[in-house]
């Protein structure tokens, strides 16, 4: 027997032509780190909408998909730019009650994907006792007695189940065998595992060979099989970093930043970096030469 759907490349624009409205879409990645950019900008400039966003550890995917106006509820846990604390496009569009919010622990965030992932319900968990994340209006957590002698109380947090992941990655051959490279995974596999479907940017497809799969078992995430289509994508995750390819561009960034100050400044950015080609974008950044130059960044 054949394995079917051997080559599994696709363009960014053939995966956001898989996205339909009212979807819930995961966004992986960390604020700044490997997030996958090039989906989000193809997506601002797309006619989606009223779309579920579930980007727990969100940072410029969520302001830009806000300021679009593509959001019709976000479940997270941060919005922040890291160097800057508050994700600015998201504050604005927050602040405005521009979409519903269901608003979670970072340690809830987690436990929803890894429930998904493991195809249960819910995991228990003691985050969230004793705080308001669990009044939300608009939201009904449950509780769940432990049936051991112990009989402590838990919070049921629900299993976070996205109709689509999105995630960015470093290679992959044809057949959407990945490597991740990152020092730090982050949370990119439980959300592969936990959505109906997957789709990753990659900075270079390579052949199957040239991933020597036995050397860097480690940073193969999850099984081919769970991804569906794959985009080559250089500099997909600018301006986040996609280490040790590039690093962060906090000069990019600054520049988004400031975009959130009058709707003049937006439309100027859009305009500039998102209403554009990838190829446009990537000469409007100064190309890939000087973002592979770009310094480790200082925390």
């Amino acid at each position: 027997m054949t394995e079917t759907m051997l080559d599994k490349r696709m363009t960014v624009d053939d995966i956001v032509d898989q996205l339909s409205d009212g979807m819930t879409i995961g966004i992986g990645g960390w604020a700044t780190r490997r997030k996958p950019m090039a989906l989000i900008r193809a997506i601002a400039r797309s006619n989606l909408k009223d779309l579920t966003l579930m980007a727990g550890y969100g940072g410029m995917d969520i302001g830009m998909l806000a300021a679009t106006g593509k959001i019709k509820k976000l479940v997270f846990a941060f919005a922040s730019l890291d160097h800057y604390p508050l994700e600015p496009h998201f504050r604005n569009a927050r602040q405005a009650g521009a979409f519903e919010v269901l608003e979670l622990d970072e340690g809830m965030y987690h436990w929803g994907l890894r429930a998904g992932a493991m195809k249960l319900p819910f995991l228990p968990t003691r985050v969230g006792i004793g705080t308001d994340i669990v009044n939300q209006s608009g939201f009904d957590f449950k509780y769940v007695t432990s049936p051991y002698e112990d009989g402590e109380e838990f919070v049921a947090m629900p299993a976070l189940v996205p109709d689509v992941a999105l995630i960015h990655a470093h290679r992959s051959d044809e057949r959407g065998n990945l490597l991740t490279l990152s020092k730090d995974a982050l949370f990119d596999e439980l959300l592969v595992r936990a959505a109906k479907k997957s789709f990753a940017t990659v900075e270079k497809i390579v052949p199957t060979a040239q991933l020597d799969m036995q050397k860097n078992s480690r940073y193969n995430l999850v099984e081919r099989a769970m991804i569906d289509g794959i985009a080559e994508a250089p500099l997909g995750a600018h301006p986040s970093s996609a280490d040790p390819d590039y690093q962060l561009d906090l000069k990019h960034i600054k520049t988004y930043v400031e975009s959130a100050a009058s709707p003049e400044a937006w439309a100027e950015y859009k305009a500039k970096y998102v209403d554009v080609s990838e190829a446009d974008y990537q000469a409007a950044i100064g190309g890939a030469d000087a973002v592979k130059q770009l310094p480790v960044p200082i925390y």
